[in-house]
């Protein structure tokens, strides 16, 4: 008997002797599970130079911090992963989960680098973690025949947008106003924006998917069933697999659009102008838009300063309709012809992301961000008017931070019409509109506390005046402060602390969904869905 151990100890440690994935260091593991699991091996013929980085890499820190948006998630301090791996085919996504359960490393997935919690680069809760890019996955495929397109997770929202125009004049889509958003993880958070009161989001307007599921195999509509289809629209990125392509349908476009922006001062009026727009914005015409951006800015007087409001919309159809809308609707915001500029939908994509004016639609291609900082971000929705009276307590608040920034973006139209439970996406008809606010900051870790203490004053100060029961929020706009996960061990009361104000009602579906389709929770951040058993 005792011969018998001695004999297995040795053939186990000639084995480990033997095998090239024991000696081997995590990295050069990987690269040879995913090599052997890929069914596109041929890339990884020089795999550190070209879709491996390493920290000893001089390419490491650019790959890196190459679409992180959240300039806070880049100090010195926040952790950093083992390596980064930048998949050039499908089939190496599938490889990079099949071998993340191998060896025991724990991936975090990016698309756009968007994720406000930096989510989707950085782990506060798994060490050590590897981060899966899917930039350069960013193919788009436009049908204008049947209205679809067929675009890869690490293409831009602004490069699907370029290349539907490039195809036709009166066709669109009804996603983000930000356009170096990354597709995979915009979509799954719902993706609202200018053209959402006639058309819904842009997850309203998805057809099929194909996802990388817990299992390694790769999935479409079909394959995947209707709840795990109805769970990836709007149920938040990283919970239940790998978006690798979404399938889309178009929307028609008119050939002229109108934009206007028109900006108020309290000296103009705006407080009570602001209570106007928030009492009319969701009962306007739905081919109509209008933003409210507001903060604080040099008042008329030295050393003085005041709250300006700019008023950002977008009109689907020509400015003489349009004046005639707005005199029906809303005369108090006082826009003229001078103010309006017609022009086609791709013109008015870069208008309303802030690209100078004759900025050639060509940028969208580069799918840089025109925004990135230090920065803490909140949402709310708001089902009854802001009074007055909180709005000017508002303003003093405002007043309290280097550089706030709050956006309201209206609902109302298509937005009152889809159900609650169509797709995740929960917050639709009596809502008004969506607030999102920020602080914004250069200072990197020095003035951190500040601002965080400032914006959590802020939110506390709104309580009255927003959606209660939950006070709901929009999972694109990530707050950790809502709670987070534990390491693999998440409690449903814990979960739903953060996952009803997200998703209302539709959390509970969602954590069915996260137990039958990912049962072990291999896909898991700080706030994912967590699956039944875990969150018993």
């Amino acid at each position: 008997m005792e011969l018998s151990k001695f004999s297995t100890l040795v053939l186990f440690l000639a084995f480990l002797q033997l095998s090239p994935l024991a000696l081997a260091s995590p990295l050069e593991s990987f690269i040879q599970c995913v090599s052997t699991h890929s069914s596109q091996i041929k890339p990884f013929s020089n795999p550190l130079n070209t879709a491996f980085f390493a920290p000893n890499s001089s390419f490491f820190i650019p790959v890196l911090q190459s679409s992180a948006q959240n300039l806070r998630y880049l100090v010195p301090s926040a952790p950093k992963p083992e390596f980064i791996f930048t998949p050039l085919h499908d089939s190496h996504v599938q490889g990079a989960v099949v071998c993340s359960k191998q060896l025991g490393i724990h991936l975090r997935f990016r698309s756009g680098g968007h994720d406000y919690e930096g989510l989707s680069y950085v782990s506060e809760i798994e060490t050590p973690f590897v981060v899966v890019d899917l930039a350069k996955l960013r193919q788009i495929d436009v049908n204008i025949e049947d209205n679809t397109a067929w675009i890869q997770a690490g293409a831009t929202i602004g490069e699907v947008y370029y290349r539907i125009s490039e195809k036709s004049k009166v066709h669109g889509f009804p996603a983000g106003l930000c356009t170096s958003l990354g597709v995979g993880g915009h979509i799954t958070g719902g993706a609202y924006g200018s053209m959402m009161r006639k058309f819904g989001l842009g997850a309203d307007n998805v057809l099929d998917a194909k996802i990388v599921d817990a299992g390694g195999k790769i999935l479409d509509r079909a394959a995947m069933g209707e709840d795990l289809f109805w769970a990836i629209r709007g149920g938040g990125g990283a919970s239940f697999g790998v978006i690798l392509w979404w399938k889309i349908k178009l929307v028609p476009v008119p050939e002229t659009v109108t934009v206007f922006t028109v900006s108020r001062t309290l000296e103009q009026g705006n407080t009570k102008l602001l209570y106007r727009w928030q009492q009319v914005v969701d009962k306007l015409d739905e081919n109509l838009f209008i933003r409210a951006i507001t903060q604080p800015q040099k008042g008329a007087k030295t050393g003085e300063k005041t709250i300006a409001t700019a008023y950002q919309g977008l009109f689907l159809g020509s400015v003489d309709r349009l004046l005639n809308v707005l005199q029906e609707s809303f005369p108090e915001l006082g826009v003229t012809k001078k103010d309006c500029i017609e022009m086609s939908w791709i013109e008015s994509v870069l208008y309303i992301a802030s690209y100078p004016s004759g900025t050639p639609p060509e940028v969208l291609l580069k799918g840089k961000s025109t925004f990135k900082n230090y920065f803490k971000a909140k949402s709310d929705f708001v089902r009854d008017p802001i009074p007055e009276t909180a709005l000017e307590g508002l303003w003093e608040k405002l007043f309290e931070d280097d550089s706030p920034l709050t956006l309201w973006t209206p609902y109302g139209g298509m937005m009152s019409k889809i159900p609650e439970s169509e797709i995740p996406f929960p917050h639709r008809n009596g809502t008004i509109f969506m607030i999102q606010w920020l602080s914004v900051w250069e200072d990197g870790e020095k003035e951190i506390t500040k601002h965080m203490s400032w914006i959590k004053s802020l939110y506390n100060y709104m309580a009255p005046y927003v959606s209660k029961f939950p006070r709901e929020a929009y999972v694109n706009y990530r707050d950790l402060d809502l709670g987070i996960n534990r390491k693999n061990n998440t409690s449903f009361q814990q979960a739903r602390a953060w996952g009803k104000r997200y998703f209302k009602d539709n959390f509970d579906r969602l954590v069915k969904v996260k137990a039958k389709v990912d049962p072990e929770n291999f896909f898991r951040h700080e706030q994912s869905i967590p699956p039944l058993q875990h969150a018993s």
